[in-house]
């Protein structure tokens, strides 16, 4: 039997084990807002994710035993439980050249590969988290690179992905942060999802950012209903369901709309149409849309829309989500409120029979952390050791966020 399907075989029978003791957990901690609560809030986190290494240190032939990162491997692991798993997550959204160099030769993916071996032993990580979240195109350069000259790195990809699992064996965890929308799913397709599964522990489906600066009419960013088209596809593509972690996102979005069809969007929000958020040439931000988290001050040409967002938005019955259209300002907001993210447990986790949850980010939910709170309360619907029929407690607001 080829070393591959071998180690595909083994790692589809050790990802059924957090189906029998409790679905994942993964909380990706980032340098931007590097905060941990109190030990008990972060008791169902089964891994967490330190963001970002960046890819193209990977690429040098330089023995080098320095490694940077906002923190240390034994620095976190005594905020979480015994147990949990701590990766290293390397690349990010705009990270693409170092892996495009990685991906290229069959040696650049062992000298890739080996490195991160290296940086594994060093660190004391328990894996690494691969964030290329654009292999074959559009990513943050697309207009600067268009596809085609990307077509190469769909198959080369899952190579890579197989370089390192031989690298770091099957003792260490390989896990990736995937695209959440079908557009952007250039290199997962019926045809290579097989192949990455075979080397990977499991996906984090990045189910948030599902309204970005490329479109050009409103919807929730992080929907229900978005999110199960996400969840959908890679099913659809043979992803086993118990390898697939819903995203859920710890921040505030919100976009400017085109103020000469503000009758429109007053009658219709969703679906709306925004202003040019991009350049057509160039794909550089223009300005029009952005996010925050709820850690961060809110920006002060924003703060009187966003109060306006957090006592007047509504949760959408029909797409599964909390917004809000300002009609005053001509802004539309979206977010998901610990409400949203109860509701998405029993409509996608269990309905799909997911293998776990993550968010971006532990931090980015500071200082109150409700949506934590929330994520906690809707594990808990699935733990192995609840009675039946009991119902949960959870500190957590009525569809409202406090910052």
């Amino acid at each position: 039997m080829p070393e591959m399907l071998v180690y595909g075989v083994i790692l589809s029978l050790m990802a059924l084990f957090p189906q029998i003791h409790g679905i994942k957990c993964v909380m990706y901690l980032t340098g931007q807002h590097d905060v941990v609560p109190e030990l008990s809030l972060v008791s169902d986190v089964t891994h967490v994710a330190l963001a970002f290494m960046r890819s193209s240190i990977f690429n040098t032939k330089d023995n080098t035993s320095s490694w940077p990162l906002f923190t240390t491997v034994d620095a976190v692991r005594p905020k979480f439980s015994v147990g949990t798993s701590i990766l290293v997550a390397i690349g990010g959204w705009g990270d693409t050249q170092g892996f495009s160099e990685a991906a290229l030769t069959n040696e650049s993916r062992k000298l890739f590969a080996h490195n991160i071996k290296r940086m594994v032993e060093d660190t004391g990580a328990d894996g690494v988290d691969i964030d290329w979240e654009y292999p074959g195109g559009n990513g943050e350069d697309y207009k600067q690179i268009p596809n085609s000259e990307k077509a190469w790195e769909v198959e080369a990809y899952p190579k890579l992905l197989e370089e390192i699992r031989k690298a770091i064996g099957l003792e260490k965890l390989i896990t990736a942060a995937v695209p959440g929308l079908r557009r952007d799913m250039v290199a997962f397709t019926k045809e290579t999802v097989p192949k990455i599964i075979a080397s990977i522990d499991f996906f984090n489906v990045m189910t948030y950012d599902l309204m970005n600066r490329r479109d050009t009419i409103t919807k929730h960013h992080t929907g229900l209903q978005l999110s199960i088209e996400s969840i959908n596809a890679y099913l659809e593509s043979g992803a086993p369901a118990e390898k697939l972690n819903l995203g859920f996102a710890y921040y505030v979005k919100w976009f400017k709309t085109d103020a000469s069809h503000a009758d429109e969007c007053a009658e219709h929000p969703i679906g709306c149409p925004t202003a040019l958020m991009e350049d057509p040439s160039t794909g550089v931000d223009l300005g029009q849309a952005g996010g925050f988290s709820w850690h961060d001050q809110v920006p002060s040409e924003l703060a009187a829309s966003f109060e306006r967002a957090k006592s007047s938005g509504v949760y959408d019955t029909i797409g599964g989500g909390y917004y809000f259209w300002d009609s005053e300002e001509n802004i539309f907001w979206s977010w998901d409120t610990p409400e949203a993210i109860l509701k998405k447990f029993p409509e996608i986790v269990d309905e799909k029979q997911l293998g776990g949850v993550f968010a971006w980010g532990l931090g980015e939910d500071a200082p109150d952390f409700t949506h934590l709170k929330a994520t906690a309360a809707g594990l808990q619907q699935y733990s192995p050791d609840r009675p039946e029929g009991q119902e949960d407690e959870a500190d957590v607001s009525n569809g409202k966020d406090e910052l």
